[in-house]
């Protein structure tokens, strides 16, 4: 392996066996003259391929206990959701971390305001979030408070595909949150947020939204059914209808009547488990 440019005295970059570059993590491999021939590849504790040149300048100021639990921590949620993530992910998650730690040993409290439904959006990513949480603690001994667990979670979500777009995720939640005002205030109920079924309700607008902003709606010709529930549960349609409207004039989705029979059958299941 050859050593083209040293990050730090424990990081450089490097061309591998077939010439691909490569980020590696060991003690003292930055540390001679560049570049040369790292011949005992025993030294190297971690690689990282396909990162973006523009994050090479951060491993220089990221400790490197960080680094390394926010790798295990990367390749611990791919294997969990069962999908590659973002090749710059642990880079960014050690950045967040190392700023997180120092916030909170300057008594500085950052609660994300959206905190509250990504257990229930992304259950697995926020199980992840804590156990990141855990594993920061296991291998260096630094406790975060608990919030922090939906930060890193935010990190997966935003990681789980090439091109996302966090903009759009905080943009979804904002959604849910609306709808979440309208049910409640259309039949004067408080949803349980920390009940099974308001979590079923909310993966269900998850993929709705995601179905809302592609396009690709459901079309099973559900209209006798849909008639059917107008007057058998006529507060229900109501209620969704208010909601289509508001997806119509908000965000400019016309909501088909499949939709609207599935939004309904998910607005009566969550009220009458909620009542």
């Amino acid at each position: 392996m050859k050593v083209i440019k040293k990050i730090n005295t424990s990081a450089a970059l490097a061309l591998d066996s077939a010439g691909h570059e490569v980020v590696i993590l060991g003690k003292g491999v930055g540390f001679p003259p560049v570049p040369y021939e790292l011949e005992d590849l025993s030294r190297v504790e971690r690689t990282f391929y396909d990162i973006d040149p523009k994050y090479l300048g951060m491993i220089r100021d990221l400790p490197k206990e960080i680094l390394m639990v926010s790798a295990d921590i990367a390749e611990q949620a791919e294997l969990e959701l069962d999908c590659q993530l973002n090749p710059n992910l642990p880079l960014t998650l050690a950045d967040h971390l190392s700023f997180a730690i120092e916030r909170m040993r300057k008594n500085f409290d950052l609660t994300a305001p959206i905190a509250y439904d990504i257990g229930h959006l992304y259950p697995g990513e926020y199980e992840l979030g804590k156990q990141a949480l855990q594993m920061l603690e296991e291998q260096t001994g630094i406790c975060l408070p608990q919030n922090e667990a939906v930060s890193v979670a935010l990190h997966l979500i935003n990681a789980e595909t090439e091109n996302s777009d966090l903009h759009s995720f905080i943009t979804m939640m904002n959604i849910m949150g609306e709808v979440d005002d309208l049910i409640e205030q259309s039949l004067n109920i408080r949803l349980d947020k920390d009940g099974y079924n308001y979590s079923r309700f909310a993966a269900h607008m998850r993929y709705l939204i995601q179905r809302l902003e592609t396009g690709t709606q459901v079309e099973h010709k559900v209209n006798s059914m849909k008639r059917t529930l107008m007057w058998e549960y006529p507060d229900i349609y109501q209620c969704a209808c208010r909601v289509t409207a508001y997806f119509k004039e908000s965000r400019g989705w016309n909501c088909s009547d499949d939709e609207t029979v599935y939004l309904m059958l998910h607005i009566y299941r969550v009220k009458s488990r909620n009542d």
